[in-house]
């Protein structure tokens, strides 16, 4: 019976999530990748869901998720939306504290995907004109997560959080100092020294 009510437990959480990613408009292959739901399963939530609500004016997005980092900097407003929407990120605990070789497949997990949610409503609470949307929040937190195109960056002067190419020869600004953003330092383990005898 334990084992039952354990695999209940598990099936309510990701279809209460698929119900979050549903609200936020993600596409079913979003939903499929944080929820671990099949497509069929997906479209057959969403119709319920629709019928069952004030859901017919949701957009459903077709296509592929977005992929080109170049979206995050294309105007001084999505650059702080952005900035601050990895903050959020971060403090919500979405961003691991190392960076993950296949974060697309190694990132999405259903506890996971409710902090994500969290982190995403609050964005959009505390954001003065948000323009970043569900599917790019999402794909942002994976390109911080993988940290191969973009990563976090800090500002040693304010403490602001940013991010940046990690191969780009010229510092990033702080959006809100001005000063270079920077990325963590490397912390380097201490190198154990095999004692020497002396010479006789």
């Amino acid at each position: 019976m334990r084992v039952t009510d354990d695999r209940y437990s598990r099936d309510r959480l990701r279809y209460d999530l698929a119900v979050r990613l549903i609200r936020h408009e993600a596409r079913t292959q979003t939903i499929r990748q944080w929820t671990g739901l099949t497509d069929d399963r997906i479209r057959k939530l969403y119709r319920s869901y629709v019928r069952s609500t004030d859901g017919a004016r949701l957009r459903r997005h077709r296509g592929k998720s977005p992929r080109q980092v170049s979206f995050f900097a294309r105007s001084r407003q999505l650059q702080q939306d952005s900035a601050g929407l990895a903050s959020v990120l971060s403090m919500f605990g979405v961003l691991p504290p190392a960076r993950l070789p296949d974060a697309s497949r190694q990132l999405p997990t259903v506890a996971r995907g409710e902090l994500l949610c969290d982190a995403f409503e609050t964005y959009r609470r505390i954001a003065h004109d948000p323009q970043i949307t569900f599917e790019h929040a999402v794909f942002l937190a994976l390109a911080l997560a993988g940290g191969g195109e973009i990563r976090l960056l800090k500002c040693r002067h304010c403490n602001g959080l940013g991010f940046g190419d990690p191969l780009a020869l010229r510092a990033v600004p702080c959006l809100s100092c001005g000063e270079a953003l920077r990325p963590p330092p490397v912390q380097r383990r201490p190198v154990a020294h095999a004692a020497v005898a002396p010479m006789p």
